[in-house]
């Protein structure tokens, strides 16, 4: 998939684009809904599929207060909309500049001159341009003037609601990531590098490999989880051959020794204790969430409940 990360960036000639709008955080079926139908446009026009979308939230820029956590990172998002079979993704800096276009400004700049767009697909609740006045209606009129159509695609639903990120967030924060799972079509994950701990896993008998505080994605509520630990190799490596391995996962901050400040994800490979991943990129994704995360009285307690989380964790991933 080809990235621009500016108009300018987009070579002359470039197009004709089917394009899908959007913030696609998560990229979850309601996105991918989206891009299906401008993917199967895009055959019958020969066309190219080009997802348009933000290098942040725009709430960060117009309501910082209100802006939420994001489901994935700017690069997972590009990963995923690259396995969902976009041609080029035009990633665009949410800033004052790009706040103030008016929804033409927006469409002539953006949409007609970068791209050579001759369709769009939206969501129902897309909006655009200063003060978000566009909407699909003005969007429409806009084709009709600049020779492009407009497709507005309906919902996704499941449970009576909408599948949307906000969903997605309020099922991570919750622990179920089996739920998260259904609507995003794929187990969530995060991804960071491994940092040295205080190693107490390892006194324990089972070895963690410890992300970095600074993990891109959503981090579900603290527990105990069934999972894979995805090994992408060394942190400056060009290339890797991807491992993927079994894992019993922790989010927390220890509550049985009091003695981490921040929430941390670490994982233990089922059945290593002398795997080095030090330095190491690694995707951690969640299948099954197996308890939640208590304090217990000694390190005897302890170890007899964490041979038990990988019993069951070895049985929730078989």
């Amino acid at each position: 998939m080809i990235v621009f990360r500016d108009p300018a960036e987009v070579p002359a000639g470039f197009g004709p684009s089917i394009i899908a709008i959007g913030k696609f955080d998560g990229v979850h079926s309601g996105h991918r809904a989206v891009i299906d139908r401008a993917r199967v446009a895009a055959t019958d026009a020969g066309a190219r599929v080009v997802a348009v979308t933000f290098d942040r939230n725009p709430l960060s820029l117009l309501r910082p207060e209100l802006c939420p956590e994001p489901v994935c990172s700017l690069e997972q998002k590009l990963e995923l909309l690259a396995t969902a079979g976009v041609d080029a993704t035009l990633v665009l800096r949410f800033d004052a500049q790009l706040a103030a276009l008016t929804p033409r400004e927006f469409v002539e700049h953006v949409l007609v001159d970068a791209l050579a767009v001759v369709r769009v697909m939206v969501g129902d609740d897309f909006r655009f341009g200063r003060g978000g006045t566009g909407d699909p209606d003005a969007l429409t009129a806009l084709g009709a003037e600049f020779g492009f159509t407009v497709d507005v695609v309906g919902d996704v639903e499941g449970a009576g609601r909408r599948v949307s990120s906000t969903w997605v967030r309020d099922l991570l924060a919750a622990g179920d990531v089996e739920g998260a799972a259904r609507l995003l079509g794929r187990p969530h994950a995060v991804r960071g590098e491994v940092v040295h701990g205080l190693k107490r896993g390892r006194e324990l008998g089972f070895p963690t490999a410890n992300l970095a505080t600074d993990a891109e994605g959503f981090i579900p509520a603290d527990g105990v989880y069934a999972g894979w630990l995805v090994d992408e190799g060394a942190v400056d490596a060009a290339s890797h051959a991807i491992t993927r391995y079994p894992a019993a996962i922790s989010v927390g901050t220890n509550p049985t020794f009091d003695d981490v400040a921040t929430r941390q994800v670490e994982a233990y490979v089922l059945d290593e204790t002398t795997l080095d991943l030090y330095g190491r990129n690694v995707q951690v994704q969640f299948v099954n969430r197996i308890r939640g995360m208590v304090a217990f009285e000694g390190i005897d307690a302890l170890i007899v409940q964490m041979a038990d989380d990988v019993a069951r964790v070895r049985a929730a991933l078989a």
